[in-house]
């Protein structure tokens, strides 16, 4: 490996929050040979932290654990500058951890913010520390608590100089491409670009994450197959083919064959004497209506904010939504009396569980040309310069999205584009794998709907392809409908300079039933 160079000048770093994700981080940042000052708002969970890493015999690092704030950054003056990561809730809980140490900070320390934070929330920061000469850098995590152990992907955005300062121990820390050995974090821009990078990497993980529970429900609820053989099933698809080596997939096929102990896990979960785990698992999805993940949500309402067509991404967030309250489904259950999904004798199983794997498939592909394109469209708009083959390149590994046959196919097109590619459709190798698959999403949504399954995500994965490829809309008649009521105007057909011309309103209006008596 070759050497960091910047990392002698780093040999401690302070972890705000001793969550799961802060502790997992510290825990790394140890087992990397730094000393590591940990402090949460919450002694219990300092008090946890200390008993996990009394049991763990890896660390390299000096490991202090704090419970005054004060002590705790100046355990950090040992360096010319100091350096932070924070690890906690978006929003108000930063603000008021960095409202306690501000007087501590001086000129020259940053403050890498590894929570999943709204990119307004990170540029509102930065123009205020920048001031004192204090950088605050928006670092998007990726892989949730284990990869926050062993190596996360991670997009750091904002000033460059402080990015470049840190970013060899963030190398050193971060996963590794199973390619190329690159490491998964890259410079992703100035101001916000790197806290948005990690947004829409949750919405294109959520578009993903809607296909693989709807693949589950159709080979179990529809097709009957019990768990360990859909277990089976997604390790198949893990090992070759276009979802070979894919995040969701491999855990999956976990999920789907851990079966209960009498012992149960270290929590005392999972504990039984027969059946499997997930029967333990409620279907009630509550991040959402907590309010302790908003990356979604501001995903789904940056791509209508910015014009960026996301029906993928956005059927998965509200599939999760209705998910989230339960009582009130159970009441409207009764009142509405929908078909459960139907058990089906199928002699035709295997061709459907191949189709059922392109489709899949394509849903997952879709998903990332939607965040992809969103990505695009605002580093347009915000003059981030992102570029999306770096992106890429820091979900190779450590991350959630990770897919191995979509980042070989976009990784050296979208790092050597000379100019940046705002449609992915128009990327010749990804427009003829969504034609090739098309077939197999109109079957899969045609037998979801004749057997009463749910595909909120593959469904729109195809009405998507069919709109976004689509030469004449019906949206014909929803235009001369607002122009009947709202004198919006259209343009015509086959006129130059208005077919297909711009995303701007018509040049002419009928007056469809005149509005004054004449």
């Amino acid at each position: 490996m070759a050497p960091y160079p910047n990392i002698s000048q780093i040999n401690r770093i302070g972890i705000v929050g001793a969550g799961n994700m802060g502790t997992m981080m510290s825990f790394g940042f140890s087992e990397n040979g730094l000393d590591v000052s940990l402090w949460d708002v919450s002694e219990k969970n300092v008090d946890a932290a200390r008993k996990i890493a009394g049991q763990t015999k890896t660390m390299k690092g000096k490991f202090d654990y704090f419970k005054d704030i004060h002590e705790f950054t100046k355990s950090l003056d040992s360096q010319p500058r100091k350096i932070f990561i924070f690890s906690v809730t978006h929003g108000w809980p930063a603000d008021a951890v960095l409202e306690k140490i501000s007087d501590d900070l001086k000129e020259g320390d940053i403050v890498l913010d590894g929570g999943n934070e709204n990119y307004r929330n990170t540029e509102r920061r930065q123009k205020e520390l920048e001031k004192r000469g204090v950088k605050w850098i928006g670092m998007g995590v990726s892989g949730g608590y284990q990869s926050a152990r062993r190596g996360p992907s991670m997009s750091p955005g904002g000033d460059r100089e402080a990015i470049e300062f840190v970013l060899p121990l963030l190398e050193k820390f971060s996963a590794k491409s199973a390619v190329d050995g690159k490491p998964c974090v890259q410079y992703m821009g100035p101001r916000g670009a790197g806290h948005y990078v990690k947004m829409v990497h949750n919405g294109i993980e959520n578009g993903m994450l809607s296909a693989v529970c709807e693949a589950w429900n159709f080979l179990h609820k529809s097709l009957g197959l019990p768990y360990d053989e859909i277990g089976r099933i997604f390790g198949r698809w893990n090992s070759e083919g276009e979802l070979r080596n894919t995040y969701l997939i491999q855990i999956g096929s976990e999920i789907c064959q851990t079966k209960k102990t009498p012992q149960g896990d270290m929590h005392g979960e999972g504990k039984g004497e027969s059946g499997y785990v997930l029967d333990d698992v409620l279907d009630k999805v509550v991040q959402d209506d907590d309010n302790s993940e908003g990356t979604l949500f501001w995903t789904v309402k940056d791509a209508a904010d910015r014009h960026v067509s996301a029906p993928t991404i956005t059927a998965g967030h509200f599939f999760r939504v209705a998910s989230g309250n339960r009582a009130q489904r159970l009441k409207v259950v009764d009142k509405l009396q929908v078909p459960k999904p139907q058990r089906v004798d199928s002699m035709d199983k295997e061709n459907l569980i191949e189709n059922l794997r392109r489709a899949v498939y394509a849903s997952f592909l879709c998903s990332y040309c939607q965040g992809l394109e969103l990505i695009a469209r605002a580093s347009r708009d915000e003059h981030w310069d992102i570029n999306l083959g770096k992106c890429i390149q820091i979900w190779r590994a450590g991350c959630i999205i990770q897919e191995d046959h979509i980042a070989d196919m976009l990784e050296p097109i979208l790092l050597n584009a000379k100019e940046p590619i705002m449609n992915m459709k128009l990327i010749d190798e990804v427009a003829s794998e969504l034609r090739s698959n098309f077939d197999a999403l109109k079957l899969i949504t045609l037998k979801a709907i004749e057997w009463d399954n749910y595909v909120p995500a593959i469904s729109a994965s195809l009405e998507y392809l069919k709109y976004v490829g689509g030469g004449m809309l019906a949206t014909q008649f929803m235009e001369a409908e607002m122009d009947f009521f709202g004198a919006h105007a259209y343009d015509r057909p086959n006129v130059r300079g208005e077919d297909p011309g711009k995303p701007s309103k018509g040049a002419h209006h009928y007056e469809w039933r005149p509005a004054v008596a004449v």
